[in-house]
């Protein structure tokens, strides 16, 4: 089969293409900015891509077009497609159809899908790993890209104590943005997995929720789905998901932070891990933070619904690499180390800054900040931001392209907070306070036009 993905160079997206192409199906795709790294990366996979919408791409003739959320009508490939009557399906209905779900039965997928307003991709990357170190080779599809494979998708291999059969294993960032202009439903409710993480639940997405219980009701909506031999893992801490399993829940349900518990953390991060009130074993690694502890309770309670015994779970962590873009350090000049992260909401925010901040005392940091997903632009989020930022020293903003004044946002910290809607001179601001031990931390859920290394460049200089 012939397929031309619309929207390729998103994450998820392309994944959708890697997945495709090692299914045996030609990939083509288009995007409005095709560019490194996601370009390079299909490119390596034989993908060819082409730059924009250009109706002209009918004449590929593919035998479906598989539709990104990104693409809206107006868009000149789509109207075309439409105009023709031509056979179109969006991403998450095409994964399942062909992939999670190719085959029906006994022989279809045991997917594990992990949801949530935060911490998806570092849980997704835990649980896969978790099922790879236990040699059940599993396919997996990650909004990231994890250290320990070094790919965001895959197709199931076969596990080691078999050499014949294909693991029935796929592991899946469960994401509640909706699926396509014409499927309004989140992208979670195509997978139907059998195991189902629901690992937190705050207001996001703005633009197309409009208060949290519309996201609760699509999380229910992921809950229904799971069947009455699946498990659901949930965060016990939060009143939303415990709403969200009151509405009604057909499966068993553990949660982490009570069932399971992480207990004895030492300077370093590590922690022990107690199931119901017995002591499992110890995770030795250095990841800060209470959120990567749930993370990492949250992915041992689902590999071990999908037979993986708990200290098999606690080793594996125990060598878990993190994610690219999640408090990955991009470089160290003259003393000042530079980090990127993937934090765009308020939450997320304050919990990656007491994070580094566990890390560093009381060496200075300076928060470099970009509002830049949809949700922040609307300004929705931005009264929260003063108090996410409270453990940094230095606070930069960059206030461009938003419906929002940053600098009135900020007023609150306004004696450490710099705000410019010139990229340039927020780096020239950044780089006069750098000084030797210092920590820049750089938060964004896009490129950010490369400031991580401009910032090295001239730090340099």
């Amino acid at each position: 089969m012939h397929i031309h993905i619309l929207g390729i160079c998103g994450t998820f997206m392309g994944g959708i293409a890697v997945l495709a192409k090692a299914a045996g199906h030609r990939v083509t795709g288009c995007d409005a900015n095709v560019y490194p790294p996601m370009s390079t990366q299909l490119e390596a996979q034989g993908i060819e891509l082409i730059e924009g919408f250009g109706p002209e791409q009918v004449a590929l003739n593919p035998d479906i077009y598989v539709i990104g959320n990104v693409v809206a009508r107006g868009n000149p490939l789509m109207e075309e497609i439409l105009n023709r009557g031509l056979p179109y399906i969006s991403g998450p209905q095409w994964l399942a159809e062909n992939i999670l779900y190719a085959q029906s039965g006994e022989n279809a997928k045991w997917v594990l899908a992990v949801a949530g307003t935060h911490g998806k991709t570092t849980t997704t990357s835990m649980l896969a790993w978790i099922l790879e170190y236990a040699g059940l080779a599993p396919g997996f599809l990650i909004g990231g890209v994890p250290e320990n494979f070094g790919v965001s998708a895959r197709l199931p291999g076969v596990p080691a104590q078999d050499d014949k059969s294909i693991s029935p294993f796929f592991v899946i960032e469960a994401d509640e943005y909706d699926t396509a202009f014409f499927d309004k439903r989140s992208k979670f409710v195509h997978y139907r997995p059998r195991t189902a993480i629901l690992n937190n639940l705050e207001f996001d997405h703005a633009d197309i929720f409009a208060d949290l219980a519309a996201i609760e009701t699509q999380f229910h909506h992921l809950v229904r789905t799971v069947p009455s031999n699946g498990l659901v893992v949930a965060n016990g801490r939060e009143d939303s998901l415990a709403r969200v399993i009151h509405r009604g829940c057909w499966a068993p349900v553990e949660y982490f932070g009570t069932d399971w518990q992480a207990q004895e953390v030492d300077a370093e991060g590590s922690f022990s891990v107690r199931f119901k009130g017995e002591t499992k074993g110890r995770v030795q690694w250095q990841l800060l933070g209470e959120h990567n502890r749930m993370n990492a309770l949250a992915a041992l309670a689902a590999a071990r619904h999908a037979g993986v015994a708990i200290e098999i779970g606690i080793e594996a962590l125990s060598r878990f690499r993190n994610v690219k873009r999640r408090m990955e350090v991009r470089g160290t000049v003259n003393g000042i180390t530079v980090y990127d992260d993937f934090a765009h909401h308020p939450t997320a925010i304050a919990t990656t800054v007491a994070g580094l901040r566990a890390k560093v005392g009381q060496a200075r940091i300076l928060a470099v900040l970009e509002p830049r997903s949809n949700t922040m632009k609307l300004g929705v989020m931005k009264n929260a931001l003063p108090a996410s930022l409270i453990d940094a020293d230095h606070v930069y903003c960059y206030g461009a392209n938003l419906g929002w004044d940053a600098a009135v946002a900020l007023h609150s910290i306004q004696h450490k907070a710099t705000v410019s809607d010139s990229l340039p001179e927020l780096v020239a601001s950044i780089v006069a306070e750098a000084q030797p031990g210092d920590h820049i931390l750089v938060m964004s859920n896009g490129g950010f036009g490369g400031i991580h290394q401009d910032l090295l460049q001239e730090l340099a200089e």
